[in-house]
């Protein structure tokens, strides 16, 4: 009879720990499954008394909430807006942390401080300058930015890339230069360097920033709510559409909820192994 390893948990303490991770994902899924089910249920199920098994499943919501409000609409503007400041914030940022960590300049600790710095701030302290910076330069030029996917796209890249630059920095510093050196010494300049040797490296790393931007802007709604108008609305504010003076459709946001969370979902999954490890690497240096 073998006797169990001296370096093994104890018993009870692995028990404990499947008690608790049990509990721990039962307390996660519990609200999926309250969006899910109400998604199913009739409305007069989840507008008064909550019940847990609904009195009847139907797909109705799913069908309503492309009447009720311009589901459709709002989901193109979201797309065109988060996938935008996505590829922006990607181009931008690969360039800006290639410069930070391949060369020496002056000012370049100010510049990275300054970077992260901005992160401390609430983006809530920006709206207001941002919506006079946008009134002001359409009054001036002509320039529509206030009301526009361009004005959003422009607002959702100052969130997204400060950090994409940091965490950038941080993912090319761990890619070897010699690389870079190997790769002009064949006879690419610092351009085909980066894009031949140095971006197919850090593509996990890309694909973590690309993520983050993304869902930055994707689920926002304060700015998305005072920058937009009725043609440039986005998701997370067309939702507020289904709650009317008389009623709320519950059932209808639940099911839109799901529609909505689908890309975002669906992307993680899709690349959950870059993105996990672009953001260990990155965390790391």
């Amino acid at each position: 009879m073998s006797s169990p390893s001296p370096t093994a948990p104890p018993r009870s303490f692995v028990w404990s720990r499947r008690i608790f991770l049990t509990l721990l994902t039962g307390f996660v899924l519990l609200p999926v499954y309250v969006m899910a089910s109400s998604s199913l249920k009739p409305l007069q199920d989840v507008s008064g008394r909550f019940r847990w098994l609904p009195s009847g499943l139907t797909v109705r919501p799913y069908l309503d909430i492309w009447k009720t409000v311009p589901l459709a609409k709002y989901f193109v503007n979201s797309l065109i807006v988060a996938g935008a400041a996505t590829v922006l914030s990607v181009v931008v940022a690969v360039f800006a942390a290639y410069a930070v960590s391949r060369y020496r300049f002056r000012g370049k600790r100010v510049f990275t401080v300054t970077v992260l710095s901005t992160q401390m701030f609430p983006g809530i302290l920006f709206l207001l300058p941002l919506f006079l910076i946008f009134v002001n330069v359409g009054n001036t030029t002509g320039v529509a930015l206030y009301g526009s996917r361009g004005g959003l796209i422009l607002t959702y890249l100052t969130f997204s890339l400060p950090f994409s630059i940091w965490m950038l920095i941080g993912y090319l510093d761990s890619v070897p230069r010699d690389l870079d050196e190997a790769a002009m010494v064949d006879g690419c300049g610092p351009l085909g360097a980066l894009f031949r040797v140095v971006v197919p490296a850090a593509i996990p790393g890309i694909v973590a920033v690309a993520v983050y931007a993304f869902m930055t802007a994707w689920g926002e709604v304060l700015f998305a709510s005072v920058m937009t108008n009725d043609t440039t609305r986005t998701l997370a504010v067309g939702l507020q559409g289904y709650a009317t003076q008389n009623d709320v459709y519950w059932n209808q946001v639940m099911a839109a909820s799901l529609v909505v969370s689908v890309p975002v979902v669906a992307g993680f999954l899709l690349l959950q192994r870059y993105l996990v490890a672009g953001l260990t690497a990155g965390a790391v240096k």
